[in-house]
């Protein structure tokens, strides 16, 4: 017997999806609420390691999301006149039968876990989330924006990095900026990308692009976090590639072709790892709104997938919500999310301090780590 009969998910981003996935395929009955009226309609474009890849075998849904994506096995570095300075093979973490790496639409791979909860009875409500959790020893009463109270056995606090359920539960962490922001745009593939390619040098941090598809891509820009929240979408659109003119090589044609502002956005790099434990009671944080990391390593993805295959397997395959479990998910997923996440920030702070850091020592590093399951 599982340790649930009854959970409530909240958040329909890849950790909250695939929780429900997991646990609805095995019997238990799932609830997903989300407070946007659509994920699947966000986003740019998301890259995935390979213990990414091997969670979303886990959830039956490789096929698909390998049809959607565009796999590569390498990360190559560029000079900022284009030359190509290296190419350094990435770490099969997922398994050799599954590709280093794949870039796609993050709007198509949170259609496909969505779909997929569908199929194994998830029942998903959008435009609600919880207001108010009361707990006792064996379930938690929950009170949703839409009226309803209802009872589960647990909560699971998908949320973002934002979470308000971290706060319901009296977790009072702030997620930091790391002093980087982040320009992001969607737009046609060239032929000459074929994997992520990493500009360092120039008047950004990092100038980058990682293909998605057979005809699609994201491109990105890392600066020094400014506020753009004055600009127009065609003002966004000619600052990302103002910045990306100092650039050569594929980001010749891939700039050229940058022409839809509704396409672009802008974010600010933030961190957090709530400490030990991740849980309140019968209310678990996975995820975002556990730990998160800045997009450095291409890590965060794989992480909250990584969350999700960790606590569902330990509550299908143990007898009750106890100490026991707790003391089990910790162990397994705090201080190798941790890691992670220090990782990517001590890669991020080398590029503040323009120091020579050793990156392809370091995604090796991680690459290892990773390919070990969670």
């Amino acid at each position: 017997m599982p340790a649930v009969n009854k959970v409530l998910v909240v958040g329909g981003g890849l950790a909250g999806a695939a929780t429900a996935i997991l646990l609805a395929q095995d019997g238990v009955a799932v609830d997903l609420v989300e407070i946007k009226p659509d994920v699947a309609a966000i986003g740019s474009g998301i890259t995935l390691q390979g213990n990414a890849l091997r969670e979303l075998r886990r959830l039956g849904v490789w096929p698909r999301a390998e049809a959607a994506g565009y796999p590569f096995d390498c990360l190559g570095l560029r000079a900022p006149d284009g030359t190509l300075l290296a190419e350094i093979p990435d770490v099969r973490s997922g398994g050799a039968d599954l590709p280093a790496s794949m870039g796609m639409p993050r709007p198509v791979l949170a259609r496909i876990l969505l779909d997929r909860a569908r199929e194994t009875g998830v029942k998903i409500r959008f435009g609600d989330t919880v207001t108010r959790l009361g707990q006792d020893g064996s379930g938690v009463e929950v009170t949703l924006a839409s009226g309803p109270v209802e009872r589960y056995d647990l909560v699971v606090a998908a949320d973002g990095i934002r979470s308000a359920v971290r706060e319901l539960i009296g977790i009072d962490v702030t997620p930091r900026p790391t002093g980087m922001g982040i320009w992001r745009a969607f737009g046609p593939r060239p032929a000459s990308v074929t994997h992520t390619d990493l500009c360092y040098g120039g008047p950004s941090y990092i100038a980058g692009y990682t293909p998605t598809g057979a005809d699609s891509l994201y491109a990105f820009v890392v600066e020094d976090f400014r506020d753009h929240s004055g600009l127009t979408p065609a003002e966004r659109l000619a600052t990302m590639c103002g910045l990306a003119a100092a650039y050569h090589g594929p980001w010749d044609e891939i700039r050229s072709t940058l022409d839809d502002p509704s396409r672009v956005n802008y974010t600010r790099f933030e961190t957090h790892v709530v400490p030990a434990p991740w849980h309140r009671g019968r209310v678990v944080l996975v995820g975002d709104a556990a730990h998160s990391c800045p997009p450095t390593l291409a890590q965060g993805g794989a992480q909250a997938l990584e969350d999700a295959a960790v606590l569902a397997e330990l509550l299908l395959t143990r007898d009750g919500v106890d100490d026991d479990l707790w003391a089990a998910f910790t162990a397994r997923r705090h201080d190798r999310a941790r890691t992670v996440v220090e990782a990517s920030n001590q890669l991020g702070q080398w590029l503040l301090d323009h120091e020579q850091g050793d990156v392809p020592g370091l995604v090796r590093r991680i690459g290892d780590l990773v390919s070990q399951p969670a």
